[in-house]
Order: C-alpha cells, then structure tokens, then sequence
C-alpha cells in the first residue's frame, strides 16, 4: 500500500484562484485583456524591430530576443491559468506539470540574462563607444543570445528534474494557478526540503548574480555620464538606459516580492495573488515600458503604422495611388 501511495501520479488539480470564487469573472477578464496586450506588445516590438533596418543594431536584437522570451513564458504560464478560471477545467498531466515548470524557469531565467547582456551592451556603448562596434560585433550578439537561451534552458531542467524525481504521496492539489514549486514540494513524500534548499540557492545565486553584474555595469555608467560636462549630453546618454533600467527595477522588485514572501505567513490562495505580479503584471509592463520609452522604438513604430495607413488607402483607392505616392514624397 506504501509503495502504491509513492508511485507517480496520473496528473494534478490546480486550485488556482478556488478560494476566491467571487473574483474568477473579474479576474478572468482583467488576465485575458493583459495577457492580450503582453501578446500584441512583444509582437508589436519584434515586427517592428524585424522590418525596420535602422534598428538592426545590438541594443534592439537583444530587445528582440527579450520579447521573444517574454511570449514564450507567458504562454507556458497564462494560457492554463485563464483556464483554471474556468469551471472543471483545472487538472493538468503529471508531463504537462513537468514541462509548464521547465519552460516557465527557462523562459524566467533567460530573461535574466538577457537583462544582462542588455545593461552589458550600454556600458560597451557608453564606457567605450570607440570600441563598441568591434566588441559588440553581430556574432558576438548572437552567441550571447545563444548563451542566454542554453543557459535558461540547462537551469530550468535542473530544477524540474530536481523537483519531479521526488516520490509524491499526498494529495495531488496544487494551491496554486501553474506548477510552482513551493506548492509542488508540499506534496512530496520525502526530500522536499533538500530540494527546497537547492532550487532557492540556485534561484538565488542566479539572479542576484545577474543583479549585481547590472548594478556594476551602470556603477560605471554612471560614472561616465557624471564626468560629461553638460547637463544635455548627460541627459541624451541616461535617456538610452531610461527603458532598461525602469524594466530592471519591475523585474527585480517582483521578484523579490515571490522570494521574501515565502518567509511570511498567508491565508489559503494569498500566494497565487501575490504571485501575478511576477507572472502576468511584470510581462504586461515590460513591452509597454520600451515602447513608450525609447525613442527609435516609437518613431519606427509610427514609420510602420503611416506606411500601412498609406498602402491600405491606395489598394482601397487606386486612383488615388499616384496622389499618395506624391503626398509621402
């Protein structure tokens, strides 16, 4: 009977937000629009900074790359909890939990390192702009992106596979709307605590490793824009990291918002709500923040949206084809 209670299970039952059932409808359609808008963003940032040849340049490749991996975990994350909101439809696969956990902390950490490497590529560009085009040369960008991505991927399967080679034997309800794994190591039978450990240094030391290379790299920004002697040239440098930082600090200040509230106590389903700030709300600002914020970004953007606006008026007009032409030159 021991052995049958310690064999894997079929698939689990994600509570989500069961414990407050007169917030699903609101909450349903409040993560539907900003899951919505996170997809249109990202998408937005990368056919923009795809068709737009003055953006070929590092700084937008990784911003590329970054919204990229921002689709890329919301959909291993929101697709499922939207549907947890829905009546009946909360179990999920004991592979489908499996691989929700491995994408969702690939995707996380990739993010990370591309934070990185993107506070990294403003000191080159800042520190030395003599040298930026030799060090920051399109090969060199494309093996820090690959870096980022096997990087991700190498920490999020050390993790799921630390988790998952755990014999559970307690109920099979996660209290939470994805596969966490605070909630996750609750139902083990034995090691949870071992592995608590391990995932929280790994965690740890990952992005307080990554957070500690980006405070250097703007140590010596900032540095450089104070020995500029006037206030414009100071300002016009800072405006290029305006976007990275104000995306750094929502990033970070989530996340330690997910880790420090493991130390407190919460009522039942108060660590779900605490953690959409991190899942949803900081995806939701990342592309609004660097389109509303960098310049080329939203010029490019209005440069694509007058060129469809035209395009779509001379296919509806083709008499008016040549005016149009004509009026843009």
């Amino acid at each position: 009977m021991q052995r049958d209670n310690q064999s894997t299970p079929r698939g689990f039952i994600l509570t989500g937000f069961s414990h407050f059932p007169e917030l699903q409808g609101a909450l349903f359609v409040l993560f539907l629009l900003m899951h919505v808008v996170t997809l249109a963003g990202n998408m937005v940032i990368m056919v923009v900074i795809g068709a737009d040849r003055g953006l070929h340049v590092p700084m937008y490749l990784f911003l590329g790359a970054l919204s990229f991996s921002e689709l890329c975990y919301t959909f291993s994350i929101t697709p499922k909890m939207l549907s947890g909101l829905v009546p009946g439809t909360r179990a999920i696969s004991f592979l489908g939990c499996a691989a929700q956990m491995h994408f969702s902390f690939t995707f996380g950490f990739m993010h990370s390192f591309l934070l990185t490497v993107m506070g990294y590529d403003r000191y080159v560009a800042i520190c030395h702009p003599l040298r930026y085009n030799s060090l920051m040369t399109s090969h060199v960008c494309v093996r820090l992106v690959v870096a980022s991505w096997l990087g991700g991927g190498l920490l999020g399967l050390l993790v799921t596979c630390a988790v998952f080679q755990l014999p559970f034997c307690q109920s099979h309800r996660i209290d939470h709307f994805f596969c966490h794994v605070p909630p996750l190591l609750q139902l083990a039978c034995a090691g949870g605590e071992v592995v608590a450990t391990i995932v929280n240094v790994l965690c740890m030391t990952t992005l307080l490793g990554c957070c500690l290379f980006i405070l250097l790299s703007y140590a010596f920004i900032l540095g450089r824009i104070l020995q500029m002697p006037s206030a414009e040239g100071r300002h016009k440098t800072f405006s290029t990291c305006a976007s990275h930082v104000t995306v750094v600090v929502v990033h970070y200040g989530c996340a330690s918002v997910i880790y420090l509230q493991c130390k407190l106590p919460h009522a039942a389903g108060m660590n779900a709500l605490i953690d959409v700030s991190y899942t949803v709300f900081t995806p939701f600002l990342s592309p609004i923040i660097f389109s509303l914020r960098s310049k080329e970004l939203k010029n490019a953007l209005w440069k694509s949206l007058r060129k469809s606006f035209v395009i779509t008026n001379a296919n509806f007009w083709p008499g008016s084809s040549l005016s149009c032409r004509s009026a843009c030159c």
